[in-house]
């Protein structure tokens, strides 16, 4: 192999040498040198998407479920602005994606010559989007420019960061940098808790007879930890983010039925809360209204968690799993737990579900008819819908950390995408990916990636004809005046003919199952449709009601 390479080379081997085995994108004119690297080496899967906003969720499902890095690839000015909207889901979500975009030449930055693809401060703009930001200003920073992205967007609070790699730079020759081959990221140990913020700690749970534990996305590393808190008596709620840390089947687990009348009533009697990698979030407590337990400890990687949406008694900046690990070498032994208080949980929880279900009409069943025909390790994906902002978060099982994926900033249509970066990151595991039409076409154009790509997902379409989250909006706050939310679709059917895709209709509860197990003996993508109109009408767009009794925040 010749010493004289390109940086294009170089940027293809610095991918390898760090573990990368996909990455996906859009091939461009001011990527090419990358790509071409990249296809002649033939060790990195490229994924070719149709759009550059498609490429960046598959990038970011993909790190979701792998917990490595994902690595999408854009070309300059408005290829780099289209993935904007999935780095905007990726840092919100904190997944570790590296952005490689190109740029145009150096002598033409920033000076608004006119040149193909060329907008002002497209740094700029990345910045505002990503983690943080990066020109290659040099062939010779290339090596220490990508080890400081691919490094900062793996360390917590992980998230997307964007590199800018100007395309004479790319095109550039050099000899091959010393070390490239075994090149490793010089990443940071995770951060230690202080032993006498513990000592403070323990001392406080350690009084605790009736405590609890709300785990976030910082925390999805720390299942050992989170069992023995268990084990200890602990109840556990969970953001969506943090689901899956430990089985939803342990009856200990409340999860997301967080916000749930009886379970915001049962936090009156609770003396402890921990609160551990979670940003306890305004879209997941009615905009901080959700009255939580009191005292409470909180541990977070992130120092500026401190107080930023609820407060509490004593802050641990400190990484989760190590946080948790030693507050429980504390308490083991120690805390005493009230006599009856896990049969309580354990109760609340079942009461929750059967309430929550006996709401959700003609759709109560479709969780539990999905969870008895999925794999136990199945990949749960959903877009924004009705369903999902409904029992696809609260009351379908997961049994992993990485068992989910979904659009936590609330964004609709990157589940499609979502479903094939999670398929291409565990192609050993089926992925059940749940859209409603409304989605599914607004993400439509990566159907066709899907097919090429032969990703093993079942596209589960669940068809109202039209925005349906936003149509019960509108009902409740605009006099049910429904503007602008409906929408003249192709049939799906239709669509996978066209893909050569195997699909399913269901008009009826008892055809879900039937048609979805059927779905998941195929290897490769199909498309199961669930035709509303037929099942039944929604219930009313769910905010969950205010607990009867107040007491301080």
């Amino acid at each position: 192999m010749s010493n004289d390479i390109t940086i294009g080379d170089v940027v293809a081997e610095f991918l390898q040498a760090i573990g990368v085995t996909a990455a996906f994108g859009v091939i461009s004119v001011h990527n090419t040198p990358m790509l071409d690297a990249i296809g002649r080496r033939n060790a990195i899967r490229f994924v070719r998407a149709r759009g550059e906003a498609g490429a960046g969720s598959m990038a970011d499902a993909y790190a979701r479920v792998t917990g490595g890095l994902g690595v999408l690839v854009t070309s300059t000015g408005p290829g780099a602005a289209n993935a904007c909207g999935a780095l905007v889901e990726a840092r919100f979500s904190g997944t570790p994606l590296l952005h490689l975009t190109g740029q145009t030449a150096r002598a033409n930055v920033d000076r608004c010559r006119g040149t193909v693809h060329d907008v002002p401060d497209q740094l700029g703009m990345l910045k505002s989007v990503s983690k943080a930001a990066y020109r290659v200003r040099s062939p010779e920073s290339i090596i220490g420019v990508l080890a400081q992205a691919a490094t900062e967007a793996l360390t917590s609070p992980t998230g997307p960061v964007s590199v800018e790699i100007p395309i004479d730079v790319q095109r550039t020759h050099l000899l091959r940098p010393a070390g490239l081959a075994d090149f490793k990221l010089p990443l940071r140990s995770p951060h230690k808790p202080d032993p006498s913020g513990l000592d403070e700690f323990a001392e406080m749970a350690a009084k605790a007879q009736r405590p609890m534990l709300w785990l976030g996305n910082g925390a999805r590393h720390a299942g050992e930890e989170v069992q023995r808190f268990a084990d200890m008596g602990f109840g556990i709620i969970t953001s969506l983010a943090g689901r899956g840390v430990i089985p939803e089947d342990h009856p200990l687990v409340i999860g997301c039925l967080k916000d749930m009348r009886k379970v915001e009533d049962f936090y009156q009697t609770v003396d402890l809360l921990v609160i551990a990698g979670s940003r306890v979030r305004g879209h997941e407590t009615r905009e901080f209204d959700l009255r939580l337990p009191s005292p409470r400890i909180q541990i977070d990687v992130d120092p500026a968690a401190n107080g930023r949406t609820y407060t509490t008694d004593l802050f641990l900046c400190a990484d989760a799993k190590l946080g948790l690990a030693g507050l429980a070498d504390r308490l083991e032994g120690k805390i005493e737990v009230e006599n009856g208080f896990t049969g309580e949980v354990k109760a609340l929880k079942q009461e929750a579900i059967e309430d929550y279900k006996s709401y959700l009409g003609p759709y109560r069943s479709f969780a539990e008819r999905l969870r008895a025909v999925a794999p136990r390790d199945a990949l749960w994906v959903r877009d924004i819908t009705l369903n999902n902002s409904t029992w696809g978060n609260r009351i379908f099982p997961l049994y992993g950390p990485r068992d989910s994926v979904f659009a936590l900033g609330a964004a609709i249509g990157i589940g499609l995408a979502h479903g094939i970066g999670a398929a291409v990151g565990a192609p050993d595991r089926k992925v059940l990916c749940m859209c409603g039409d409304g989605g599914f076409f607004m993400g439509f154009a990566e159907f066709w990636t899907a097919s090429q790509e032969g990703a093993d997902v079942v596209f589960l379409i669940m068809n109202d004809g039209g925005y349906g989250v936003i149509k019960h909006i509108q009902d409740i706050f605009h006099g049910g005046r429904q503007y602008f939310a409906d929408f003249g679709n192709p049939t799906l059917e239709g669509c996978a003919r066209l893909a050569n895709m195997p699909y399913w209709r269901v008009n009826s509860p008892d055809e879900l199952d039937p048609a979805v197990a059927a779905a998941l003996e195929v290897n490769g993508p199909t498309l199961v449709e669930v035709d509303m109109s037929k099942v039944g009408e929604f219930p009313p767009y769910f905010v969950p009601p205010k607990a009867d009794t107040k007491y301080a925040r």
